[in-house]
């Protein structure tokens, strides 16, 4: 098996992404945004090679006024995209039921992950599993609205 092509569930799951991004988009956030006991954003980031506005549908959490994002890349070994992304440029947005909010993102570290990780793995109890498939700490961004 050729390590470099993706796999029929990645390739799943990236269309899957795709049209439910669209739905997002087109209903404003009325349809899409909840996937089971998930809330599902579109996360804006800028390409670290290619400068271009990246968008993704990914699962996100509510908590003091903070978005959180869990960068579980699905428990596999390597780290996603927007998370690299991310680590390039702090600066995002996010689209939540058809608005636009600019943040400024983070990745938690020491006490502030221990307290994060709980919090997440209550209320989404599958990343504890993705955490025993991949050998990489999986990290969990926090982002906070800033002013326009």
């Amino acid at each position: 098996m050729d390590k470099n092509k993706p796999s029929l569930k990645d390739t799943f799951i990236k269309g899957f992404m795709a049209v439910n991004a669209g739905l997002l988009r087109l209903s404003r956030g009325r349809i899409g945004s909840q996937l089971g006991k998930q809330t599902i954003l579109i996360l804006h980031t800028l390409g670290r090679k290619s400068s271009q506005d990246r968008a993704i549908p990914i699962a996100y959490f509510n908590y003091e006024n903070k978005f959180l994002i869990v960068a579980s890349n699905w428990g596999k070994d390597s780290h996603a995209a927007w998370y690299l992304n991310l680590k390039n440029d702090s600066h995002a947005s996010l689209e939540i039921k058809g608005k636009t909010i600019p943040v400024l993102a983070h990745e938690a570290e020491g006490e502030e992950l221990d307290r994060l990780w709980k919090f997440v793995t209550e209320r989404h109890p599958p990343y504890m599993d993705y955490q025993k498939m991949t050998t990489r700490p999986i990290p969990i961004m926090v982002f906070e609205p800033v002013s326009q």
